[in-house]
């Protein structure tokens, strides 16, 4: 199985090579050469970020909300809907001054009547004096040849298309039609169609313009009123229209009625070229783009090295992990990032508790199965000398002495097995059950009760107090009554098995600030000194007044076992008496003290 902190054949050949050709490189270049060095090292970098599934993520998704927010701009902008608005109102002005001075170059024609200069001053808007031929009595046509020079003057420098039509809505001028006055750049009629990406250009700007506008044709000399804002016009009033042409480029334009002594004499319409507003609005959105574009590569390099904090160190985890998979027995130490404040130097915090966690119970584990097989071992080497004399007794005393030590041996590896597979499933067993509030008080006098009525071989009470404010209260943990129980009984049958026949033994139970305390008290020798630690061990006896190998040690083991499982403490203690004659304190017994977080 290859470990990957370990290359294999082949990339220590490449490493070899590559550094051999970069010793070369470095003694033929000079020391100048070095930046390029680091430029390279960097290059590594951030290829080898790029290769990170969660530094992809995190550049798609900033570049993706970065694209969203340039299209929303150049989609919802609203510098073409304010362009389109100005230059709705400056071609207005334009018309109402060319209008006038089409109005002021127009050729007076009279008829042989007399004139009433106070009717000629009542006139309305669409009215004419006289009767309803083509040509009142009083009438000011528009006559081409005169208007052309006024109009070449002023519509060269704007860069609009103007068209004067008469009362019936017939074209009189198109300042296109006008020779050597204006020249716009209009494809040929034998133009070729054009191109798969013109095509795919005419066709996204006519989406992004086009919205609700409509679309702009072309009429005939004939139709002037086909346009409703000439339409309008020739009847008294302005108005601006803003279409879409074929090609998708946005069409202002505007028509003014040519009034003279207040009579409509024709109108003129004056409209953007094709791509006037758009070249604006174009330049507008390429530098939106250009923003868009170093806002991009801003974010990311910030992407990157975002990713560099995430993704390196997640990364650098996930190899500590999969070492500690492989190569159990060696302990690996995970990168410590707990300095950070995130959730990276919580990861690294919570991985380093459970490997620290890990291979406490990997040497917990190696350490129970070294005392368990030492434990069995001593019982099977007594049970198998007894077997291998059985057969050489010389007489039936011997023989039956032998019988005893093979019954005694077999009881205490049934023993042994016993506690030690109870013992092995405990962290199992309290791992998958579900911690309950247990009532200690009626725990507690369940068992003193079953204690008192088995004395389980020897004669001594077991008499219980709860110390409290009153009769009622609670003495309520969280925990695993079974698991809690099962440490009082031990505790119970380890004092009465040191006690003295007709003695007695006191549990106290007592709320000490936030905990809750059980004390178990007896009138046995007490503990000597160098044992108060070690009766915790597993395997440890020290009963001299009992015979050999008739306890597995593991009683005492088991319920420190349980009390830390419960976040509690367990500790023993000799109860001191009088002094002696030397002033030292005696011991009249011991003492064990439980304590567990009160709920």
């Amino acid at each position: 199985m290859l470990d990957r902190t370990q290359p294999d054949e082949n990339q220590n050949a490449g490493d070899v090579a590559s550094d051999g050709v970069s010793e070369h490189v470095a003694e033929d270049k000079p020391q100048g050469w070095r930046p390029l060095n680091w430029l390279k090292r960097a290059g590594q970098f951030f290829f080898a970020l790029s290769f990170s599934s969660l530094t992809r993520r995190i550049v798609s998704l900033n570049l993706a909300g970065l694209v969203a927010l340039v299209a929303s701009i150049l989609y919802l902008s609203q510098f073409r809907a304010g362009l389109i608005d100005a230059r709705a109102q400056s071609l207005l002005v334009q018309a109402e001054i060319i209008a006038g001075a089409i109005a002021a170059s127009a050729t007076v024609q009279t008829n042989a009547i007399t004139i009433d200069p106070d009717r000629l001053l009542d006139l309305k808007p669409g009215e004419t004096y006289g009767g309803s031929d083509d040509y009142s009595p009083l009438d000011f046509p528009i006559n081409p040849e005169r208007v052309a020079p006024v109009l070449r003057t002023l519509i060269s420098p704007t860069k609009t298309r103007a068209r004067i039509y008469d009362p019936n809505g017939s074209l009189l001028l198109d300042s296109r039609n006008l020779e050597n006055v204006l020249r716009f750049p209009l494809p040929p009629l034998s133009a070729e169609k054009p191109g798969v990406v013109e095509r795919g250009m005419v066709a996204v700007r006519t989406w992004l313009n086009r919205g609700d506008l409509p679309l702009y044709r072309e009429l005939g000399p004939e139709n002037g009123n086909g346009y409703a804002e000439v339409s309008d016009a020739l009847q008294g009033q302005k108005r601006s229209m803003v279409r879409v042409n074929a090609r998708g480029e946005v069409i202002v334009s505007v028509a003014v009625p040519v009034l003279r002594s207040r009579a409509i004499h024709g109108a003129l319409m004056l409209s953007t070229q094709g791509d006037d507003i758009d070249q604006m609005v174009t330049a507008e959105r390429l530098a939106i783009l250009k923003v868009g574009g170093v806002a991009a590569a801003v974010m990311i390099m910030l992407s990157l090295l975002l990713a560099s904090t995430i993704a390196g160190p997640v990364r650098r985890l996930a190899d500590s992990a999969e070492s500690v998979r492989r190569r159990i027995k060696a302990r690996i130490e995970i990168p410590d990032f707990t300095r950070r404040r995130d959730e990276i130097g919580h990861l690294s915090g919570a991985l380093r508790d459970m490997t620290s966690a890990l291979y406490s119970r990997i040497e917990a584990i190696e350490m129970f199965a070294a005392d368990v097989a030492h434990e069995l071992k001593n019982p099977l080497t007594s049970l198998r000398s007894a077997v291998e004399t059985l057969p050489l007794a010389r007489n039936e005393t011997s023989r039956a002495r032998l019988l005893e030590v093979i019954e005694h041996d077999v009881k205490r590896l049934d023993r042994l097995i016993s506690d030690i597979s109870d013992a092995s499933r405990l962290d199992a067993e309290l791992q998958r059950q579900d911690a309950i509030a247990v009532d200690l008080r009626r725990l507690l006098t369940t068992l003193v009760s079953v204690a008192n009525e088995t004395k389980l071989g020897h004669d001594v009470a077991v008499e219980t107090r709860f110390e409290g404010r009153s009769p009622t209260d609670a003495f309520a943990v969280t925990g695993h009554d079974s698991r809690l129980g099962q440490v009082v009984s031990n505790l119970l049958s380890n004092a009465q098995s040191f006690s003295e026949p007709g003695s007695k033994v006191r549990l106290t139970c007592r709320r000490v600030r936030s905990e809750i305390e059980i004390v178990v008290d007896d009138d046995g020798p007490g503990i000597r000194d160098d044992a108060l630690e070690r009766i915790f061990e597993r395997f440890y006896t020290d009963r001299p007044h009992q015979g050999f190998g008739q306890n597995s040690g593991l009683g005492l083991s088991i319920s420190k076992q349980i009390v830390d499982a419960h976040g509690g403490r367990i500790w023993a203690e000799n109860r001191a008496g009088p002094a002696d004659e030397d002033g030292a304190p005696t011991v009249v017994g011991a003492r064990f003290v439980v304590r567990l977080p009160a709920l």
